[in-house]
């Protein structure tokens, strides 16, 4: 039988990384440190740039490297860093200042013995350490594991104190169930009284109060009742909210961990993939007895959150949904480290916290620093004033985008990948990365959709009716009248693709080199609320016939992902849009949650009532995400989820 579960924490190692720095390495720092200026240090030890991590997470092993060009058309994609053997020894990859100041650039150098597609590509260096640690937080929020409590079934001068009734019934008498439908066990020997944990069976809201309540509560949750609301129609306290928020948080993880294991024995023939970011803006709080609100001293009252989802374009099913910001980090793990590892005067790359808003604690300058001692307080207030504000810091976009992309590829087993996104570089970046290999044999490509957000509704339905008629008139024109406007569409989108290229040529040293050429087509069937779209290819599909190409294209859109964007929106009052004030001067976030960490729980909960119990329309045919995807064959309900029936 099922044991009840728990959430997992950071201390439960279930994805372990091997430290990159060796004891060696540590001590080697700790003597330059006082020696050398801030610059010489990190240039000693930026060996880190392109040394892999080691992870070790559900029996495999894994190894994090994702430095390198992320151009797919450049020779150099994917590829690791080597020496060439000529004349001044040059490397494949160069180091410079990136455009943003604080960041290494990347850079391709031309190949000297074999002259080839080298496009002298440029991208920020990220640090393999810190995408080991994000990879490592999203596998920790998403994941529940078993309840193992330590048992003491005797006293202490018990002779038979190294039996259990798991493995000896029979030197234990059963004394019935408790309140919990637990079982009761007594040792016939020293006549000890031992509850254990009932399974999901026997109890299925073990330590929960007024559990009549919590099918009510989900709906409620999930219905952009605001907290306050919600604690005046349950008569339940805010402690007792949020104690159910994380405890429905946990029963949602447990439903999709069983449903979900069925991805891995479905062999996808392909899988096509929207993936885009939602922003909502966080209330930034001070903590109580940290000082006025009407102090001068004080940060930003809000600040943008993103969360990265992601979800099958021909099913909806949403796979993920992950927050970048990490609520368990304190300054004080920060400053520890920064004090041992002197990650204050390396670069960014070679920081295990390079992915946080403080990815290191400011510390007094050296001797030799050429940092100034205003520059020092400055800094240093900065970071001594997140103290006051609520728990954790923001991650960098990019590493959560490669982290749930990571994720994504250890879900899906699947011959074929296509993704599809709008222009963000940094989903684009982190999907090269991840992916280098897919994409280097062919195996995935990524399309960019792209709609005009200024076009009114009157402006798209009109798109709608002309693009109807078009495809009507070509058939006619072509002798195709009879047949359905989405193969019309295809085949007049495939005679323009044989001409269209979403490449271009261009002459370099006297070679001619390929690169993308930004030159989007326009989508056949437009959205009646979108009108016209526009797709490019950042891949190279030169090997398709454009029938295929046009098959491809056609699938493209952002509709599976915007509509659960809309849905959380909608659906969730912490997450909602700004309201215009009373006095129509400004916004008002009142709504907006105070920690993100209930932001990722209400999204994985709705994610949880989207996939499984929201069934739509489409072909005629009405099915939650999850049918269409074939992981479930019913709706579910709350009592489902919140019972495991």
């Amino acid at each position: 039988m099922a044991k009840l579960k728990r959430l997992v924490t950071n201390k439960d190692n279930i994805f372990e990384i091997t430290n990159p720095v060796s004891e060696e390495e540590r001590l080697e720092r700790e003597n330059d440190y006082p020696l050398l200026p801030d610059n010489k240090f990190a240039t000693k030890f930026r060996r880190a740039l392109f040394e892999p991590v080691t992870v070790k997470y559900k029996q495999q092993t894994f190894v994090i490297q994702m430095n390198g060009c992320i151009n797919p058309y450049c020779q150099n994609f994917g590829m690791s860093q080597i020496q060439y053997d000529a004349k001044s020894k040059p490397k494949r990859y160069r180091t410079s200042q990136a455009k943003s100041g604080d960041q290494t650039a990347l850079v391709c150098n031309p190949d000297p013995i074999k002259p080839r597609n080298v496009l002298g590509c440029t991208n920020n260096a990220i640090s393999n350490w810190s995408i080991a640690e994000e990879i490592k937080r999203l596998s920790e929020v998403n994941s529940v594991m078993d309840m193992e409590p330590k048992y003491q079934f005797h006293k202490v001068d018990c002779v038979k104190k190294e039996l259990t009734p798991f493995n000896h019934k029979e030197s234990f008498y059963t004394r019935g169930k408790s309140t919990s439908n637990s079982q009761k066990y007594q040792c016939k020997s020293c006549k000890k009284m031992t509850n254990v944990l009932p399974t999901t069976k026997e109890c299925t809201t073990y330590h929960q109060q007024r559990n009549d309540i919590l099918p009510l509560f989900a709906e409620l949750v999930t219905n952009k009742t605001p907290v306050s609301r919600v604690i005046e129609i349950l008569d339940i306290g805010a402690e007792t909210y949020y104690h159910k928020l994380e405890w429905l948080y946990k029963k949602c993880l447990e439903f999709q961990a069983r449903h979900e294991i069925k991805l891995k024995e479905i062999d996808f023939k392909e899988v096509w993939i929207n993936t885009d970011k939602m922003m909502y803006l966080l209330n930034n709080l001070r903590r109580k007895n940290a000082g006025s609100k009407h102090l001068m001293e004080e940060e930003e009252k809000q600040f943008p959150t993103y969360v990265v989802i992601s979800s099958d374009i021909l099913s909806r099913y949403v796979f993920r949904s992950d927050v970048a910001y990490n609520w368990d980090i304190s300054l004080e793990d920060i400053n520890e480290h920064t004090i041992k590892y002197k990650d204050d005067h390396l670069h960014l790359f070679a920081q295990k916290y390079g992915h946080l808003r403080f990815p290191h604690s400011p510390q007094p300058p050296t001797e030799l620093d050429k940092q100034t001692k205003a520059e020092y307080e400055k800094k240093r207030n900065e970071f001594s004033l997140r103290s006051k504000y609520i728990d954790g810091l923001h991650i960098n976009s990019t590493y959560t985008t490669i982290a749930h992309f990571w994720h994504l590829k250890q879900l899906l087993n699947t011959k074929e990948w296509r993704f599809s996104s709008d222009q963000d570089h940094s989903i684009i970046s982190a999907l090269m990365r991840v992916f280098a290999k897919e994409v280097r044999l062919n195996d995935l490509h990524h399309f960019i959709y792209k709609i005009d957000k200024r076009k009114t509704y009157r402006e798209a339905m009109e798109d709608y009716a002309d693009s109807r008629t078009a495809i009507k008139q070509w058939g006619i024109y072509n002798g195709m009248e009879d047949n359905n406007t989405t193969d019309l569409a295809r085949l007049m989108l495939s005679e323009e693709l044989e001409k269209h290229k979403f490449y271009e040529e261009v002459t370099k040293d006297g070679r001619l080199l390929r690169r993308w050429a930004q030159n989007p087509v326009i989508h056949p069937l437009p959205f009646k609320d979108i009108g016209y779209a526009t797709v490019d290819c950042t891949t190279d599909v030169s090997s398709y016939k454009s029938i295929e190409l046009a098959r491809m294209i056609q699938k493209i859109n952002n509709k599976s992902t915007d509509t659960f964007i809309n849905q959380i929106r909608r659906r969730l009052s912490i997450l909602e849009r700004p309201l215009v004030t009373a006095r129509g001067d400004g916004k008002s976030y009142i709504y907006s949650n105070f920690n993100p960490k209930y932001g990722q729980y209400a999204v994985t909960i709705l994610r949880t009532f989207y996939n499984f119990c929201k069934p739509y329309k489409s072909n005629g045919k009405l099915a939650t995400p999850a049918q269409r995807l074939g992981i479930a064959d019913r709706v579910f309900d709350w009592k489902d989820i919140i019972y495991l029936r």
